[in-house]
């Protein structure tokens, strides 16, 4: 019988923010060794903040063999997180499917509709967290009903060729 191997890592880092960049600002960097330890596996990772806030994410790299994550401003919000912070980190590899959470309405239509599973899956797995992370984003059930069954008819009446402003203009429309 073979044992699984759990991989985790714990650091102190502090909030940095990146002056120059135009795609990202707040950030934690992660140790070289941690980093290339776990992108072995995937650079996905379930990101643990100061033992009180979870997230899954990507191991991001500067292309100057410096690894970093972003930090956006809600989860600085809600962990009251300032410039040069000192932060716990634990990471594990994410084994999830999709690399992050799947609204329950989703996961159910995936399951109820063959055209729209087939053509979601087709899909590039950046392309397909950035539509998980666009519908979990809606507050109520009926609001990411509403925005699933828009996204599902646009997907299949497009056969999967997805174009974000399209998109967004059917979104307007709901």
């Amino acid at each position: 019988m073979r044992m699984a191997f759990f991989m985790e890592y714990t650091f102190i880092t502090n909030l940095e923010k990146f002056e120059n960049s135009k795609l990202w600002y707040y950030h934690i960097k992660i140790p070289n060794d941690v980093a290339l330890a776990l992108k072995k596996k995937s650079k996905r990772v379930i990101c643990n903040l100061d033992g009180t806030y979870q997230f899954q994410c990507a191991i991001l790299s500067t292309g100057e063999e410096s690894f970093f994550i972003n930090i956006n401003q809600d989860i600085r919000n809600k962990l009251k997180l300032d410039l040069n912070d000192n932060i716990q980190v634990t990471l594990t590899p994410d084994k999830s499917k999709y690399g992050i959470p799947v609204p329950e309405v989703f996961a159910e239509l995936l399951i109820q509709d063959p055209d729209f599973d087939k053509v979601f899956h087709n899909l590039t797995k950046g392309k397909q967290r950035s539509l998980l992370h666009l519908i979990g984003k809606f507050k109520t059930e009926q609001k990411r009903l509403d925005k699933l069954m828009t996204l599902r008819n646009y997907l299949v009446q497009v056969n999967g060729k997805l174009d974000f402003k399209e998109l967004h203009l059917a979104f307007k429309n709901v």
